[in-house]
């Protein structure tokens, strides 16, 4: 029953808060209710009012009244605080699988003075601010992530409960605009990319039939193929023999270089390897199934391929399926493909 309650009532306000990176408040979306502290001194009110009536004492009858009036005059107040009031979305934010998402937004006050306006997200909440009367002021609000892929938001609360703290106004923002979050980077395995660069792989590599490996300790990726078993028999040991002659352009980052790793691991070895270029500053391109980013470098170009991998096989969301934490929702979903698509 709680629940059928619930769904109705987010449907309601869904009807009558239509999606929109700008939203100006008024009576017919702000909606206000007593607080915790409301609901007490409304209760006093009334068993003042109740004492006066049975004692007819016109002190405690004005005493009632005075305190009824400033009831009403907080009322109206609260309600005028985000009466007028415009938010917009200036600024989706992009980030990392985990971590909060900064949003900006921008809040502009009406014809009155927008006092203690706060706005959250979930658990997530910005202290209260003041915009006068006419004037704009940005505000950045973090949104939690949990999955790489889009990030909107279903609902960002805009709430105020000046002046006295009885009553508190509030409405919402739904965003259109989605945020982008990118897989969370995992130390990645050396391994081989699978693409030739040309006459530029060539110089690099050996000739063929060069049989000469190096060896380095196993690190969890590591295909099983590359272990020496033998080695290990012997000395307990598990170490890994890169062959030269298996090695390819150490100038492309590949998806396909990670054999029985989930998409979702391999995204994320990306995602590191992407840093690593950045770090260095060299020059690399990125190969995603139906996507191949030509090498370059810069930090324009580590944008481009964290965005990348961040939206790979996603679309955006759309009104009538939206993901709080991010559009990618479990491993589970990864048995449909990699070309994923979410209706």
């Amino acid at each position: 029953m709680k629940n059928h309650v619930s769904e109705r009532w987010q449907r309601w306000v869904n009807r009558r808060l239509p999606r929109s990176d700008v939203q100006t408040f008024s009576q017919k979306n702000i909606f206000i209710l007593p607080t915790g502290a409301g609901v007490v001194f409304g209760i006093l009110l009334l068993i003042m009012l109740i004492t006066g009536i049975n004692y007819q004492n016109s002190l405690i009858y004005l005493v009632t009244f005075l305190l009824g009036a400033v009831f009403v005059g907080a009322m109206h107040q609260t309600h005028r605080n985000l009466s007028g009031l415009q938010l917009a979305l200036v600024q989706p934010g992009e980030g990392v699988a985990g971590d909060e998402v900064p949003f900006r937004f921008r809040a502009t006050a009406g014809r009155d003075d927008a006092v203690a306006i706060m706005l959250s997200c979930e658990e997530f909440s910005l202290g209260a601010t003041h915009i006068k009367a006419g004037q704009s002021k940005d505000m950045t609000l973090p949104v939690p992530s949990a999955y790489r892929g889009y990030l909107r938001p279903e609902r960002i609360r805009v709430e105020t409960r000046f002046p006295f703290g009885l009553l508190k106004a509030w409405s919402w923002i739904r965003p259109v605009s989605s945020g982008i979050v990118s897989p969370r980077p995992l130390a990645a395995p050396e391994v081989a990319s699978t693409i030739e660069a040309g006459d530029e792989t060539e110089q690099t590599n050996p000739a063929p039939g060069n049989d000469h490996a190096d060896l380095r300790p196993w690190r969890e990726g590591d295909p099983s193929q590359r272990v020496m078993w033998k080695r290990y028999a012997r000395s307990g040991q598990m170490v890994v023999a890169d062959w030269e002659g298996e090695r390819g352009s150490p100038h492309w980052l590949d998806f396909n270089a990670f054999p029985g790793a989930d998409y979702e691991l391999r995204l994320s070895y990306l995602a590191w390897l992407v840093n690593e270029r950045e770090r260095t500053g060299a020059r690399f391109g990125l190969s995603l199934p139906g996507q191949v980013i030509e090498p370059d470098s810069g930090s324009s170009h580590v944008s481009r391929c964290l965005r990348a991998l961040a939206v790979w096989g996603e679309e955006r969301p759309r009104d009538a399926m939206t993901e709080r934490h991010g559009s990618r929702q479990s491993e589970s979903d990864e048995a449909d493909g990699p070309q994923r698509r979410r209706a």
